[in-house]
């Protein structure tokens, strides 16, 4: 009877030093806890036997879910907690989110449609406008042409010439031929401002005809009779061939030199177009790409900072020839720089991208011979080392027009009029023949 008696009291004694370790646990953990977790603390070990108890009566019924029971500490809910709370309260509707979208949606196609739109052109003779200083006629439209004559009396001209200029000029760089070669062979030189330049008004619906037909209404207003030479250069050289096309029946001949050409004329084989299209600085084929696809774009596209526009209208040096940084100087001391684009740049330069390499209605491939009974002659001058515009493109357009005089320059570039004597020699072959 002594052995169960034993066993009894020794349970007891291990009851008591396990309540004891226990009341000391819980006095050790309420000193490091702060007081706002005692409470907390005093109701997990309250609750320790009572969980531990359901736990042993529902260990075999739970089997099954343990995998799926997560446990959570206090901490991690209370900043889980916090979280929602602080998501929630940055929370848009679904509804407001959509109206904000089409906000700003719409504010940025304003800020675009603002930022590609032009500024008006101050047009010569408006009050906001530069004063007119050249004599100009009115054309049937109502615009007016500036123009300034050199040579002879037109009355007395045996020849009578209409010279086109080119791209960022004016009437002011008409070609140079010596006062002698003028004398001597009776010539009167009519230069003008195309439309846009400056003193001439701007013509918003100009297309590659309007220039022809301005210049046949400007020939007939100064009464230079039935027909005229012209000469065209660089841009001007590419309104030549317009000339050839909406008015043969005015020319007695035409010199073109330097002509810019279209890469997109109908007639150029694909990989040639493509080979003088890459040999412009990216710039170039970035600006001449614009004025032909999106011609909207082409005035924020040569205004904008973020990347270079055309390097013609920038007149990046290395952008001309060994012969051409010679002749420079001549072409840079243009003291009426400013009188150019005085009526805005783009009704000048930019419409004259947009209309020279736009689309076309004709190629000048297409051309027949104006002059089939030799009665007059067309001749196309170019520099075989221009860099601004290719050569390779003239040599095609003198191949399949067997009726063109063809002159290629070795080692002259594109400003090659302006050398000693080239001009006299243009003229010269125009209006006498090649010898």
């Amino acid at each position: 009877m002594l052995r169960p008696v034993a066993m009894d009291c020794s349970r007891s004694l291990r009851r008591k030093k396990l309540t004891v370790a226990v009341q000391d646990m819980k006095r050790k953990r309420s000193r490091r806890w702060p007081k706002r977790c005692r409470r907390y603390g005093n109701c997990l070990s309250a609750s320790a036997s009572s969980r531990g108890k359901r736990r042993r009566e529902a260990r075999p019924a739970s089997k099954a879910m343990a995998g799926s029971i997560r446990k959570v500490s206090a901490a991690s809910a209370r900043a889980h907690t916090r979280k929602k709370t602080h998501a929630d309260s940055f929370f848009l509707p679904r509804g407001m989110i959509k109206k904000l979208s089409v906000v700003l949606f719409i504010g940025l196609v304003a800020w675009s449609y603002q930022a590609i739109q032009p500024t008006p052109p101050k047009i010569c003779g408006s009050p906001d406008g530069p004063p007119v200083t050249s004599s100009r006629i009115k054309l049937k439209d109502g615009r007016h042409l500036a123009y300034t004559e050199t040579g002879v009396p037109k009355e007395k001209a045996k020849y009578k010439i209409v010279f086109i200029h080119g791209f960022n000029c004016c009437k002011f760089d008409v070609i140079p031929i010596s006062p002698a070669l003028l004398e001597e062979l009776g010539i009167y030189l009519l230069s003008f401002d195309r439309a846009g330049y400056g003193e001439s008004d701007p013509h918003p619906k100009m297309t590659e005809k309007s220039t022809a037909l301005d210049i046949e209404e400007l020939a007939d207003k100064l009464e230079l009779g039935s027909k005229f030479y012209i000469i065209g250069f660089s841009m001007g050289g590419e309104i030549g061939w317009t000339c050839l096309k909406f008015i043969p029946h005015r020319l007695a001949g035409a010199a073109i030199v330097a002509p810019v050409a279209n890469y997109w004329w109908r007639g150029f084989p694909s990989n040639l177009s493509k080979e003088a299209y890459n040999q412009q600085f990216l710039q170039d084929k970035w600006a001449v790409g614009i004025a032909h696809y999106a011609p909207w774009l082409t005035y924020w596209w040569n205004t904008q900072k973020l990347f270079p526009g055309s390097s013609v209208i920038s007149q990046r040096v290395d952008g001309f020839s060994a012969e051409d940084l010679k002749l420079f100087p001549k072409f840079a001391a243009r003291g009426y720089q400013a009188q150019i684009r005085q009526q805005g740049e783009f009704e000048s330069i930019h419409r004259d991208m947009m209309v020279n390499f736009g689309h076309w209605d004709f190629s000048p491939l297409e051309l027949d011979n104006p002059f089939p009974n030799n009665e007059g002659s067309v001749h196309l001058w170019h520099g075989a080392e221009d860099l601004i515009v290719p050569v390779i493109l003239s040599r095609y357009i003198s191949q399949k027009l067997p009726w063109v005089h063809y002159h290629e320059l070795p080692d002259a570039g594109h400003l090659f009029p302006l050398a000693d004597g080239m001009s006299d020699a243009i003229v010269k072959a125009l209006l006498l023949g090649d010898h």
